[in-house]
């Protein structure tokens, strides 16, 4: 049974020793909580290579269709480089060319999607600043969708870790970047593509998944790597590394062993002294000690101010802090609402800063989420 109002400890529990990289930056992020648990220069400014291509996939699966057909143009081919060799006039799939983009690295396959979905290389870098300032990405500006060198093409550890857990929430980026090899139609040879992903993470660590290894002369070796074990999900950064597939396995088994997720709340368990339960599960990652800093507070809604939501059945939300600072709510609902025998809807999108949201790409979608968001329909 949940109890409304613990109060907080009067000390901090001491943090875990953090691990040690050859890295310039680095940082290590729990993906379904946001929570950033390690970092180191994370907010320093520097050359990402083609971690860049985490933000323009994300940015194409949500602003274009998986089902269109991608042209490739005279800018994409021969781009320097990574490459799939693409050819001129060469129809693909956008889902296609997003497997060659992260697998492979393609920086045709870059080019050609930015053209496609942007409808020109700079509209498509204005689509990924949008969306960088919409995440809350405080260090990043984008000058291409490649990550080829460019003055002033720059991003964070800490930035690209939050990108990282918001991409990864998308289970389309998910699905892309754990394959180990895609195939696809060549529309000039009998035979088909065939990439294999060049992220070693996939083969060498025990629940890898993803997402992106990266590399120029300036920017030196760049990667991020996700894992998932237990039912949790980190991601690792780290940016300039000569030793970065060993430094990504011991980020990543520190943060497994040192921050558990620690169950907070489970759908439909109620409120101890109140007649309602809690309306979706909610879990955290912790360090030793830090349990006893956690407090929640049930906070009530008003049938006279809040109509809608309460009308719909929702009686307030339970909100936790750790330390002082807010790190997430659930809805509460009286107990035996039809509410808590709804299916969930599907998981939000990570946005830092600790709030959650789906971005509709278009007003159909906005209108599906709206109803789903209502009644607990699945969207179409």
């Amino acid at each position: 049974m949940l109890c409304a109002s613990l109060m907080p400890a009067a000390y901090a529990a001491e943090a875990p020793k953090p691990p040690s990289t050859s890295a310039r930056a680095s940082a290590l992020i729990d993906v379904q909580s946001g929570r950033l648990l390690y970092s180191d220069s994370g907010d320093t400014p520097m050359r990402i290579a083609s971690l860049t291509k985490i933000m323009t996939a994300i940015t194409a699966i949500e602003e274009g269709r998986l089902t269109d057909t991608v042209t490739v143009g005279r800018n994409a081919v021969g781009k320097e480089g990574s490459s799939i060799y693409l050819r001129l006039g060469e129809k693909m799939s956008l889902e296609n060319m997003l497997y060659g983009l992260m697998l492979r690295s393609g920086n045709d396959a870059a080019t050609a999607i930015a053209e496609h979905v942007g409808g020109s290389e700079e509209g498509f870098v204005r689509m990924m600043n949008e969306k960088a300032a919409w995440i809350g990405l405080e260090h990043s500006t984008f000058k291409n969708p490649h990550g080829l060198d460019q003055e002033g093409h720059l991003s964070t550890a800490n930035d690209l870790a939050k990108l990282t857990a918001y991409a990864l929430r998308n289970p389309v980026f998910a699905s892309i970047v754990k394959t180990k090899v895609r195939k696809a139609p060549n529309p000039f040879e009998p035979w088909d593509y065939s990439w294999a992903n060049k992220n070693k993470m996939l083969a060498m660590y025990e629940g890898a998944d993803g997402v992106k290894t990266g590399y120029t002369k300036t920017a030196l070796r760049c990667l991020v790597s996700s894992a998932t074990r237990d039912g949790q999900q980190l991601a690792a950064v780290t940016l300039n590394d000569r030793d970065d597939w060993h430094d990504h396995a011991a980020m990543l088994d520190w943060g497994y062993t040192h921050y558990k997720l620690k169950s907070l709340a489970k759908k439909g368990e109620p409120l101890n002294g109140y007649a309602l339960a809690a309306g979706k599960a909610m879990s955290y990652p912790l360090a030793d000690g830090e349990e006893a800093e956690l407090s929640n507070k049930l906070v009530l809604l008003s049938p006279e101010k809040d109509t809608t939501a309460y009308t719909l059945g929702e009686r307030g939300r339970l909100e936790w802090s750790l330390n002082g600072q807010a790190i997430g709510s659930v809805p509460v609902y009286d107990l035996g609402s039809p509410r808590l025998k709804l299916p969930d809807r599907p998981a939000a999108s990570f946005r830092p800063g600790g709030m959650f949201s789906s971005r509709p790409a278009s007003f159909g979608a906005a209108l599906k989420l709206s109803l789903s968001a209502l009644f607990g329909a699945k969207e179409g």
